[in-house]
């Protein structure tokens, strides 16, 4: 009888605690995306430009996706930046599927940048 009450002392002690932790641990939002487009820089150093789906899940979606490409002209050195859509590459990719471990920062495109401007042109082609 004394065990089965230091049981349920120790069931319930454990189930304070258990409920303790859960409501200290912080509660992550997603973050709220407010523009058209947005910047997603990778672990490994890749930017993309794109619609980004569901930030606060394991594997956010990335759609409409474009990415800088840098070409150096041999006489003049002078680097040419274009924006590349994706989806020309043999696979056609029409979407990216993230891993959100490998999203180092996600910043918002503004809709009268650079960028969003050739977005645009791009689209309206």
């Amino acid at each position: 009888m004394i065990r089965d009450g230091l049981f349920a002392c120790i069931g319930a002690a454990c189930g304070f605690l258990a409920a303790l932790l859960l409501f200290q641990l912080p509660h992550y939002k997603a973050p709220r995306l407010t523009t058209d487009y947005q910047l997603v820089l990778l672990a490994n150093g890749q930017t993309f430009f794109g619609k980004l789906q569901n930030p606060g899940s394991p594997y956010p979606v990335l759609t409409n996706v474009f990415y800088i490409q840098s070409q150096a002209d041999p006489n003049t050195k002078s680097v040419k930046n274009s924006l590349i859509k994706r989806g020309k590459e043999w696979h056609e990719p029409d979407v990216m599927i993230l891993n959100a471990r490998q999203i180092v920062l996600i910043e918002p495109v503004k809709a009268t940048s650079t960028v969003a401007n050739l977005i645009k042109g791009y689209t309206g082609r």
